[in-house]
């Protein structure tokens, strides 16, 4: 897909001496940075992990639940 984005005159230089150092282009460069933004701001979905331990079995006695499960190692 494709997209438009301005940049000042200064970040393009510094893009364009980059891609020259490294041999890609400007576009793979700036890929990559989306790519590294994207992977550090992803938080964990804690949505799909609360209420793991909602069941009645598990809710009466955590404890003994978990040993029961241990045990089966």
């Amino acid at each position: 897909m494709r997209t438009l984005i301005d940049f000042d005159d200064a970040a393009i230089a510094a893009l364009d001496r980059i891609a020259r150092q490294e041999k890609v282009s400007r576009s793979a460069l700036v890929r990559e940075a989306v790519a590294a933004m994207i992977e550090r701001r992803v938080k964990p979905d804690f949505d799909e992990a609360f209420g793991l331990w909602a069941s009645e079995e598990a809710s009466e006695d955590g404890l003994r639940y978990q040993r029961e499960l241990r045990a089966q190692w």
